[in-house]
């Protein structure tokens, strides 16, 4: 029961990743509820790209913040970057 409960909450994650610096991405901030309402009213109030994926943002969010991105979740990222990267220069 608790896992339906987690499932039809809202759900966000941030990702920081520097191409130069970083050699994966890490998960910045995650969370359930009024966390992952306060990470996308950051995300939209510091023009940060958001992108909807809810089960990618259960699965980064069960890593914690600080965790690096594993292997198994690095197509569905790379996918995320990827998209973010089209919008910025749009948006340049």
């Amino acid at each position: 029961m608790a896992d339906n409960k987690r499932t039809s909450r809202k759900v966000a994650a941030a990702l920081k990743y520097r191409l130069e610096e970083d050699e994966t991405p890490k998960v910045v901030a995650a969370g359930y509820g009024d966390v992952a309402k306060k990470i996308e009213e950051i995300a939209k109030k510091e023009n940060i790209p958001i992108h909807q994926d809810k089960v990618l943002a259960q699965a980064l969010t069960e890593l914690g913040i600080g965790a690096e991105i594993p292997p198994e979740l690095y197509e569905a990222v790379a996918k995320v970057l990827i998209q973010v990267a089209r919008l910025d220069k749009k948006i340049q």
